[in-house]
């Protein structure tokens, strides 16, 4: 984890070196606010480190880590409240913010950090795709509030449509990775597996991007984080149209709440989706709550015998693999 302790001075990084030990792949953030405690949230519990405590000056050095000394290149990403650095790890940001004409122009005086520590996950989707392809893959829409393993499940899903599996040839996808979190790209080209076939169209808009993919790179499955504006839900419908098959995340508890969001109509009411995966919070990121079809009913069908099946519901059919990835 060099690239997130480096972005703190000495003696800070060695003191957190120190109290996360070992523990790094259970980490999944350290949220820094000067002059108090940094806390850090693992999948099972929270700690304070009472003994470190970041002063104005600490801050200053890691914002001008995390801009490597330039603020003014990551001005788009400061008006957006994030920053995503090498790895895919993402920073929040929070502080006082100046306003133009009623429109966030940027974050100034930063007081507070939110470091997401991104996670390579292969396997974590393995027990899904199974209920995500009939003969060809099905429109799929994963949902799951924060913190429950939507990039990193989507990540994996990426690995294996490009790379292949089971009963299915690898496939050309294309990801629109709009906060360069499903990749982690560094000038472009990602630090995490994606699969031999798989293109990535990196720190672009993702309704852009989408119709950049389609236009350029014929891809046969589309993979998109995070959807949720008009923009995003109309070039969704442009890949379906055209043929492509789009699995993507969206923020949300329950299928029937994200059906009330304006913006997402035109999704349900052409009925886009033939799966829905409905994420949990767990204390490890990636339990499936649900596999709905595209009528919102729950799957109750059986895969047979694969390692890491998902396998969840009240009945037999669906239960084995509760909350294990």
């Amino acid at each position: 984890m060099e690239e997130i302790l480096r972005l703190f001075s000495e003696p800070s990084r060695t003191s957190l070196a120190s109290i996360i030990g070992e523990r790094w792949t259970s980490l999944q953030e350290i949220r820094v606010r000067l002059s108090r405690p940094i806390e850090l949230i693992f999948d099972s519990r929270n700690e304070w480190a009472n003994g470190l405590i970041l002063t104005k000056e600490d801050g200053i050095y890691l914002l001008n880590q995390i801009s490597q000394f330039s603020l003014y290149r990551l001005e788009d990403e400061l008006r957006e409240g994030f920053i995503t650095i090498e790895g895919g790890h993402r920073i929040g940001l929070s502080g006082k913010v100046n306003t133009v004409k009623g429109s966030v122009k940027a974050i100034k005086d930063i007081s507070s950090f939110n470091i997401r520590i991104a996670k390579e996950k292969q396997g974590s989707a393995e027990g899904i795709i199974p209920f995500l392809y009939e003969k060809d893959y099905l429109n799929t829409l994963i949902i799951g509030p924060p913190q429950t393993g939507k990039t990193t499940m989507l990540r994996d899903l990426v690995r294996l449509v490009s790379s292949g599996w089971g009963q299915a040839a690898g496939r050309k996808a294309a990801v629109i990775d709009e906060r360069s979190e499903i990749g982690g790209s560094v000038d472009g080209i990602p630090q995490h597996d994606l699969g031999p076939r798989t293109d990535i169209m990196d720190a672009c808009p993702k309704a852009d991007g989408m119709m950049m993919m389609i236009r350029s790179m014929s891809p046969e499955v589309l993979l998109v984080d995070e959807i949720g504006s008009e923009k995003d839900v109309q070039a969704l419908m442009e890949a379906i149209y055209a043929g492509v098959k789009v699995i993507c995340s969206i923020h949300g508890d329950y299928l029937h709440e994200l059906k009330k969001r304006p913006s997402l109509l035109p999704l349900f009411d052409s009925n886009a989706f033939q799966r829905y995966v409905v994420l949990e919070k767990k204390v490890a990121p990636g339990a499936v709550k649900w596999i709905l079809n595209g009528n919102g009913e729950r799957i109750e069908r059986k895969q047979r015998c694969r390692q890491n099946e998902v396998d969840r519901s009240d009945s037999a059919a669906l239960r084995n693999y509760v909350g294990r990835f």
